[in-house]
């Protein structure tokens, strides 16, 4: 039986082979070499299947999902660093950076593992090393192990690392505009729409931005990472990893940052209505993720306001009658 492992390594020579191959030039040696490396069923199967890859992204341009990976890609900078197999097939896109695209999208999406979670979701992964992957609410992740790599790509929302203790084979969290690198240890990512959050619990880390710039994070720091680079280095809040635990703990947040929060748990949204001033208010308090009918119970005490129903089942949160916002 073949393992992940050699079948990683297979799709990532094979990438290799097919750039090499559709240059102009190719010497005598490269094809001789082509074929001594072809006579491995694995390896011929790998080569066969990033050229069924290539074929299909002309079917590929009108598959929405596909189409939505792409437009990200191509939105974002250029990166310095992070080379990885998908990229070495770059200089054969000669259709332009769509097809590139495209066909890392078809690779992402046929022979990566993905992981992801609905709205109100948590879910536990345990990867081959024994490294474990928990999800949080709308999240998804990608597995990309191949040789001495151990990468995850986190794609949206936010996940939990426990990672297997491997010197020799250093563990990457890559979350767009941050890559976290780490050995033996506990962290937190989550990726928003301003950036990217890292939080370690235990052991190290190391967290890099698209420019090459780094920073090294102790148990109980927190650092930001945004399109500006590497925010400061700060302590992590208590309640940094409580949704892991199926709470969500808030110290002196600011009432619209604890609905904003307890909302990602539900497809039932809560909304401050009429009570701008109330935005900056502080909240603490302990809630099951997913109850916002409980969220909005105490919030509404806590402040005078009164409830009411909005479109799509919202819970509204206004003052109440003759009360100023």
């Amino acid at each position: 039986m073949t393992d992940q492992a050699e079948l990683s390594r297979a799709e990532a020579e094979a990438a290799e082979w097919f750039e090499r191959l559709r240059r102009p030039a190719v010497t005598t040696r490269a094809l001789r070499d082509f074929h001594a490396w072809k006579r491995s069923e694995v390896n011929a199967a790998a080569f066969r299947r990033v050229e069924a890859g290539w074929r299909a992204t002309g079917a590929l341009v009108g598959d929405p999902e596909v189409q939505a990976a792409a437009r990200e890609v191509l939105a974002r900078r250029p990166l310095r660093r992070r080379r990885d197999w998908r990229q070495i097939l770059a200089p054969v896109a000669a259709g332009g950076a769509l097809g590139l695209v495209l066909l890392g999208a078809w690779v992402d999406r046929a022979l990566i593992p993905a992981y992801r979670t609905g709205v109100g979701e948590q879910r536990l992964v345990v990867l081959e090393d024994g490294s474990r992957v928990r999800l949080n609410t709308d999240s998804a992740v990608r597995v990309a192990y191949w040789g001495d790599a151990r990468r995850v790509f986190l794609r949206r929302g936010q996940a939990f690392f426990e990672v297997a203790h491997d010197p020799a084979r250093p563990f990457r969290v890559d979350a767009g505009e941050a890559e976290v690198r780490a050995l033996g240890t506990r962290f937190d990512v989550r990726r928003e729409a301003d950036g990217v959050a890292v939080t370690l619990l235990e052991g190290r880390v190391r967290v890099e931005d698209d420019r090459g710039e780094a920073a090294d994070l102790e148990p109980r720091q927190q650092l930001r990472v945004t399109d500006a680079g590497l925010g400061r280095v700060r302590p992590a809040a208590p309640e940094a990893a409580s949704w892991t635990t199926g709470r969500l703990v808030f110290h002196d947040a600011p009432l619209a940052a604890a609905i904003a929060e307890a909302n990602r748990y539900s497809a039932r949204k809560v909304e401050l209505v009429g009570a701008p001033r109330l935005a900056a208010e502080p909240v603490s308090g302990v809630f099951d993720a997913g109850d916002v009918e409980a969220f909005a119970a105490a919030v509404a005490e806590a402040y005078g306001l009164r409830r009411t129903a909005g479109p799509a089942g919202a819970i509204r949160l206004a003052p109440a009658a003759g009360a100023a916002g």
